[in-house]
């Protein structure tokens, strides 16, 4: 790291250390009360932290998803095919990996799941793929996709459209990427959720797939599996000149319908039981706590948010962290939210 970037990276972080501390330390009961964004979800801080700083000769941004990784880490995807490690309590990034595919080209690296064993599976929506990649960024292995799934001409799915949230449900043999936006043909407020099955040899095999309605204008950047089986779901947009829609649900797909044989999915298909969704938050509900925003936005808190990850547990409340992905872009900001989540 040059000395200059060094200083201003510090000094940006420095700055943002108050702010980061809300990640870790539990707000008192009568802050969760005035940080309320709905009877069920409040917002306990926001950090800026990282935004527009570099690690080594890395741009530290562009992040995609967020997953827990052990002994007091973070990991934060990058679409621009980075993977690092930050400290839980400060922000602070502790490495990062470069990931590649099959021939070095970079990918656009969108879902994560830290694996029991330690090793990544990283979803991609280039072709759309999930990948195996070792601490250290090697590829372990790749999962099989269904055809339909795969970007357009090879597949049904739009460009930039395909595999973006990535999860994997307790006791580890099922894992779930959401598709960002429906397939062609398909009714545009169903997008498909794919599972894979785990292997006596480890590996995945594909499995059901899920119909989950989204709301209208909206696509899935990201989802998490909770303790029960049951999802946290993101749903976002933006409109040019008013800003981003950033909402969260609590979903249910365990007696959703398998789609997995059926081409064309409708809106009142008969015989489809969708997954069904409740809604926790519409971000834009909830305080700025003194956040300011680059572009119009109808709250200053909001950004492009795309990654989250559940963080901790307790009494039925979970701690859920939220990351923005700034696209490298001056009018965005990386920003993490902090969300304490009752269900």
């Amino acid at each position: 790291m040059r000395p200059r970037t060094l200083r201003t990276a510090l000094a940006t972080l420095t700055a943002g250390l108050a702010a980061a501390g809300c990640l870790t330390a539990a707000a008192p009961a009568t802050a969760q009360e005035n940080h309320r964004c709905s009877p069920t979800v409040s917002l306990t801080g926001f950090s800026d932290a990282l935004d527009k700083t570099t690690y080594g000769d890395t741009y530290v941004g562009n992040f995609s998803a967020l997953a827990p990784d052990g002994r007091g880490s973070l990991a934060a995807l990058s679409d621009r095919s980075s993977l690092f490690r930050l400290d839980a309590t400060t922000l602070r990034p502790q490495s990062v990996v470069p990931l590649a595919d099959e021939s070095g080209a970079a990918l656009d690296s969108e879902g994560l799941v830290v694996d029991r064993d330690g090793t990544y599976l990283v979803s991609s929506e280039t072709e759309p793929s999930v990948r195996r990649y070792s601490r250290d960024g090697k590829i372990l292995d790749r999962l099989p996709v269904p055809d339909a799934l795969r970007t357009a001409p090879a597949g049904r799915a739009r460009t930039n459209g395909s595999f973006e949230g990535l999860t994997v449900l307790p006791g580890g043999r099922t894992l779930i990427a959401s598709m960002e936006y429906a397939l062609s043909g398909d009714s545009t407020g169903l997008v498909r959720f794919q599972s894979w099955q785990r292997q006596k040899d480890g590996g995945f095999r594909p499995a059901a797939q899920y119909a989950y309605p989204v709301d209208a204008g909206l696509g899935v950047p990201e989802v998490t599996a909770l303790p029960d089986g049951r999802l946290l779901v993101l749903e976002r947009g933006f409109t040019a000149g008013v800003g981003n829609t950033v909402r969260l649900y609590l979903a249910d797909q365990r007696r959703a319908t398998d789609t997995s044989g059926i081409d064309t999915l409708t809106d009142a298909q008969q015989g489809v039981r969708t997954v069904r969704k409740t809604l926790l938050a519409d971000l834009v509900d909830c305080p700025s706590l003194g956040a300011t925003a680059k572009q119009p936005q109808p709250n200053p808190l909001l950004d492009n948010i795309e990654g989250m990850a559940v963080t901790g547990r307790s009494e039925g409340r979970l701690d859920v962290v939220l990351v923005s992905d700034d696209n490298q872009n001056a009018a965005q900001t990386t920003r993490f939210l902090r969300l304490r989540v009752r269900l």
